[in-house]
């Protein structure tokens, strides 16, 4: 399995490198995770590992995810999350911890980017826009989208107005700069997606 884990975003911070740079960074409130179930290929066809994370009073858990968290032995927590493999020494109820990364490593991280609302065409997609002289009455609108008489109907993935943001981002090979084991903490040098305290996914690169 790449070595992953849940945290929450902290914030931004700077430090300074060895030869003095400032180095940006993005601090991660990463685990502990409990593993709340092991999958394996002869029971359920496929190996897999789940993570849960954020633990919550039983009385906010609906009934199946008390159950299903019973039957591991585990309290019940707000995150859960999967991860394919193969093969794993993890059993049911060990605990993932901070301590899984080491600084130099270098991650991917998941999390959900901020949502903007219902966007215009030049905030969503980089419109240029019309001219800013007075009376030409095309300022921050899309124009034309379809056609008159042939086919008479706007194409699919035409660019317009929409919901932005709120969306799954992944932030690809990120450096680890910092590890605070006691405080559970992970610096990564560079900014991740999502708002403060939203949930991210922290994982072994793909690439580096």
């Amino acid at each position: 399995m790449r070595k992953a884990i849940m945290g929450r975003k902290a914030g931004m911070t700077q430090i300074f490198g060895a030869d003095g740079k400032v180095i940006p960074c993005t601090v991660i409130e990463a685990g502990p995770c409990v593993v709340s179930q092991v999958k394996t290929v002869e029971r359920d066809g496929y190996g897999a590992v789940q993570l849960a994370f954020d633990p919550v009073k039983a009385q906010r858990a609906n009934n199946p995810h008390r159950g299903h968290m019973k039957k591991a032995g585990v309290d019940p927590h707000r995150e859960l999350k999967e991860f394919r493999l193969e093969d794993t020494e993890l059993k049911e109820g060990d605990v993932v911890k901070a301590d899984l990364f080491a600084e130099g490593d270098v991650v991917d991280v998941t999390g959900t980017s901020k949502g903007k609302g219902f966007q215009g065409v030049m905030k969503r997609h980089g419109f240029s826009g019309g001219r800013k002289s007075h009376g030409s009455k095309f300022h921050r609108v899309a124009g034309s989208t379809g056609q008159a008489t042939y086919p008479g109907r706007t194409f699919k993935n035409v660019k317009m107005p929409g919901h932005m943001g709120h969306e799954k981002v992944t932030i690809l090979s990120l450096r680890v700069v910092k590890l605070d084991t006691e405080n559970r903490l992970i610096l990564v040098k560079g900014s991740v997606p999502g708002i403060n305290k939203g949930v991210v996914l922290v994982r072994a690169a793909v690439k580096k």
